[in-house]
């Protein structure tokens, strides 16, 4: 089970490990601790399978950088989780504010971003037009995300920008 976004939704399965002899469920400081380019992360495992995985693991598979930063985000983890919290409290805002907007069908989140999709053809223009406009989102030419935007919540401003980017994207 991947809980990557675990911070940012508080839902787990890390509970049910010991009941079942096949869950793994893993986690990492990428999204909520501002980690990602260190690959970073930790996992709950039924004892058998954390054996297996201890025989075969690299000896040192996890950096020396990685592993100071993690210890420097443990210090700090109040500062963490009231980042978290932000982040939780604006994603609902930006949810609310791209609901508004009726050409556009955000979907409800438990990370640190909102998918929206949009009328065929539209998204990868709307892509573009944001980007002239310096906001950055991401685009999916995907079959299965096909003309949706993945929009990472940001600070309150950053959503204030979009939402004025966004109307005036659809009114060019």
């Amino acid at each position: 089970m991947d809980e990557a976004y675990f911070e940012f939704s508080n839902l787990t399965m890390a509970n049910l490990v010991p009941a079942y002899p096949n869950l793994i469920v893993l986690r990492t400081f990428s999204k909520w601790a501002g980690l990602a380019g260190l690959r970073i992360g930790y996992g709950f495992f039924p004892v058998e399978i954390a054996g297996y995985l201890m025989k075969i693991k690299q000896p040192y598979n996890a950096n020396a950088a990685g592993q100071a930063a993690v210890l420097a985000s443990l210090a700090d983890i109040e500062y963490l989780r009231a980042n978290v919290a932000r982040i939780v409290m604006e994603r609902e805002r930006l949810f609310g504010k791209l609901k508004e907007l009726d050409w556009l069908k955000p979907y409800p989140s438990q990370g640190n971003f909102i998918l929206c999709s949009l009328p065929e053809g539209e998204a990868r223009e709307t892509w573009r037009q944001l980007q002239k406009r310096g906001i950055f989102v991401r685009y999916f030419d995907t079959p299965r995300l096909k003309d949706c935007l993945r929009i990472s919540v940001g600070r309150p401003e950053d959503t204030d920008a979009l939402v004025k980017a966004l109307k005036e994207v659809k009114h060019d």
